[in-house]
């Protein structure tokens, strides 16, 4: 006689928790955040939100009777006003000479500060101290302890040079009237370089140090090793640096104001600056609004590519 055994019966699991209270212990660990959340919304989205209602009106302060509605049309005028055009390409020119040039520049010093040597501590730290200073203090500096063209260290030093070699005094050059883009661009550059050569020098710090030896024990020169080794390994530091000075230096107000005050003739006039004059000088809102708009999305782009490249970054290192 045989005996049948019965199969266990499934038993469903009792073990899981309700959807509702899941979805409340997540909703108890956002509250902390709300408050940032609130905070972040109110001080950036709604003056954004407000900048585009405006950008779609035609508004002069000093014809308060005559806003209305446009559209578009502010938009349109911003994309084929000559002086808007010119300050487009003035602020591709500024930005372009001063991330490349700091990056070069940034480049050549944190190779040199990845050396031993003595007073490698202190050198790191003058070579960081022009980024700490604020951006007017320091546009200050290079307008009239720099170029002035009477007490100014470059016209100080000519005219040393001069009197060395047994002539008279140099001639006289004014600097920003003379060169008035140079002149942004160099003060600029002695500004970033420092946080270029920040960036480099942790992707320096952060190079496999088996490979470099193993590099040097097979013979390799030290520019066979810089080429094919630490340049490939730097380039995501390249991209993460020229794409967060790319976001800042296309927003420079402070030396533009400072130093040249646009000119002369609109030669250095970038287009933070022209939206300046097109909302305190012109007094149209709704131009400046729209402008001001492009340069937001156009800063979110370059801001995007950047966050990839920091994320690429961090994958890496988890990855190590």
């Amino acid at each position: 006689m045989t005996t049948l055994i019965e199969a266990p019966k499934k038993t469903p699991l009792t073990s899981r928790r309700p959807r509702t209270s899941t979805a409340v212990s997540k909703w108890r660990r956002r509250i902390p955040l709300l408050p940032a959340l609130i905070f972040t919304i109110v001080v950036t989205q709604l003056p954004f939100v407000a900048t585009i209602v405006i950008s779609t009106f035609q508004w002069n302060i000093l014809k308060p009777g005559e806003r209305h509605f446009v559209g578009l049309s502010n938009f349109t005028f911003v994309f084929t006003d000559e002086r808007l055009r010119t300050a487009v390409l003035n602020t591709i020119v500024l930005t372009a000479s001063v991330v490349l040039i700091s990056v070069i520049l940034g480049l050549g010093l944190a190779m040199l500060l990845d050396r031993r040597f003595i007073g490698r501590g202190l050198a790191r730290t003058l070579l960081i101290a022009p980024f700490l200073v604020m951006p007017v203090a320091a546009s200050l500096l290079w307008k009239h302890a720099i170029y002035n063209p009477d007490y100014g260290l470059l016209n100080g030093t000519l005219n040393a040079v001069y009197r060395f070699f047994g002539a008279d005094n140099g001639p006289t050059v004014d600097w920003i009237s003379s060169y008035p883009m140079p002149a942004v661009v160099v003060s600029l550059v002695w500004q970033w370089t420092p946080f270029m050569m920040l960036i480099l020098l942790a992707g320096l710090q952060a190079q496999p140090g088996d490979v470099l030896e193993a590099a040097r024990v097979d013979g390799a020169s030290p520019l066979a090793i810089f080429r094919f080794i630490t340049l490939p390994h730097l380039r995501q530091y390249l991209e993460l640096g020229i794409l967060l000075g790319t976001i800042y230096v296309v927003q420079t107000f402070d030396a533009v104001y400072t130093i040249t005050q646009g000119g002369p003739g609109s030669q250095t006039t970038n287009l933070p600056y022209e939206i300046y004059l097109t909302m305190f000088r012109k007094y149209e809102y709704g131009e400046a609004a729209a402008a001001g708009v492009i340069v937001v999305l156009g800063s979110i782009v370059i801001a995007t590519f950047a966050l990839r490249t920091i994320a690429s970054l961090f994958r890496e290192e988890v990855s190590r």
